[in-house]
């Protein structure tokens, strides 16, 4: 079948599902296949729940004229996805980046959200099914896009731009996340900066934080460029306070003085910057802006600040690089109080300089005082400190339930797959 026929039969059942727990009756269920996984073998049983179609790419024993034969799964999902964009005359904005893309993501579509209707990319599902499951969703009342891109490796980016065919793209930054996959920092830098790469061959636009030197460097050649920072640029802006939240103060661009967030931390700026520069440029009213970022309420473990009791608690566990966790804990050593802690998970696909980093981590902590350190996983086991240390965050959190804390600040952080969160529970 080509993707011309499946696509008419998308538009009949305007719904797509790649897992059958989540199956809805009408969904056209895409059975895609990994190391281990293979949901060829459950397409007629996505049939049987109630999927209008199931599209394989093995022969399957069953003769049901609603199991639909394609080459190659995964490809047929983003072709799909393609052909469903380009119906779209919108701007189309992508968010990649090592740190910040999710909320800056979040920020930017409730902006946006205000004043259009927005589609854009739920939770993180960012990868190579998450960005074409995105592009799906997106229904015929569309005015504006924003779809955030996750990537470990280089080519990722630009395979994801094959097809979502960007009008507009932010690189956050490019720091020191997923080294062991990029190959060291300038392999981020080369990997992010393939957003950058389709922008400029195809007279794209750029929000550029001008406050980093090497964003310059990655994006020469883009004719448009639209600048925000802390010191030059279309908009500036700067940490007017950042205890308990940050507050934004505007200098330049945006006439409203101040805008109040529920984030935490001052390394949060930038996002917020990028999202009033996408939000000014694209003519949404500054009244309508301030009140959307000051309404958006961090979640899923990010910039989270939870109270139990007398205590207040970072939650900052989505994910952990050594840029992320260096500004976590630089931004908790500000905050004045007395009975600070800090519970800090492994940070992972850091390749051959693992160890090395997670000692560059010990050594900062070190230069602060704490009323008590907890290291959890990964090569912090490598390192040598005094701190106390747990294989996982169940055992850490068997520590913190005994230790009674009263009117401390707790700072927990670490990458997702330490779930990080679990030392809260009970």
């Amino acid at each position: 079948m080509t993707i011309e026929q499946l696509y008419q039969l998308f538009l009949q059942y305007p719904s797509v599902q790649t897992d059958t727990r989540k199956l809805k009756k009408g969904d056209i269920f895409f059975a895609l296949k990994g190391p281990n996984f293979n949901a060829n073998n459950f397409a007629v049983q996505a049939l049987e729940q109630g999927a209008a179609y199931a599209v394989i790419d093995e022969e399957v024993d069953n003769a049901n004229n609603r199991l639909v034969k394609v080459d190659d799964v995964l490809t047929a999902l983003q072709q799909l996805a393609k052909h469903h964009r380009q119906q779209f005359n919108i701007p189309f904005i992508a968010i990649t980046g090592s740190n910040g893309k999710t909320t800056t993501k979040e920020l930017i579509s409730t902006a946006l959200a205000s004043h259009f209707k927005t589609y854009t990319t739920q939770g993180n599902l960012n990868n190579h099914i998450g960005v074409p499951l995105t592009l799906l969703s997106i229904k015929r009342d569309a005015e504006i896009a924003v779809i955030e891109m996750g990537a470990n490796h280089q080519k990722e980016i630009e395979g994801y731009c094959s097809y979502t065919l960007p009008t507009h793209g932010i690189v956050t930054n490019a720091g020191k996340a997923h080294l062991e996959g990029f190959g060291g920092i300038e392999g981020v830098k080369k990997g992010k900066g393939e957003l950058y790469d389709f922008l400029r061959l195809n007279n794209g636009a750029a929000f550029i934080n001008w406050d980093y030197d090497y964003l310059h460097n990655m994006s020469k050649g883009i004719i448009n460029i639209i600048k925000y920072g802390s010191i030059d640029g279309d908009y500036i802006g700067n940490v007017k306070t950042s205890e308990p939240f940050l507050e934004v103060e505007f200098s330049k661009g945006f006439d409203i003085d101040t805008i109040k967030t529920n984030l935490v931390g001052d390394y949060n700026l930038p996002n917020v910057l990028c999202a009033v520069a996408v939000a000014k440029h694209f003519n949404v009213p500054e009244e309508k802006i301030k009140t959307a970022i000051e309404s958006y309420l961090p979640s899923n473990s990010r910039s989270q600040m939870i109270e139990r009791g007398s205590n207040k608690i970072i939650l900052d566990a989505y994910n952990a690089n050594p840029s992320s966790v260096k500004l976590a804990i630089e931004n908790f050593a500000k905050i004045h109080a007395d009975n600070k802690v800090i519970l800090l998970g492994g940070m992972m696909e850091l390749g051959e300089t693992s160890i090395a980093e997670h000692a560059a981590i010990v050594n900062l902590i070190e230069q602060y005082r704490w009323k008590a350190v907890v290291l959890v996983g990964g090569n912090f086991k490598s390192t040598h400190n005094s701190f106390l240390y747990f294989d996982d965050a169940v055992e850490a959190g068997r520590w913190l339930q005994q230790q009674h804390f009263e009117n401390s600040y707790l700072l927990v952080k670490g990458s997702r797959s330490m779930q990080m969160e679990k030392v809260l529970e009970n």
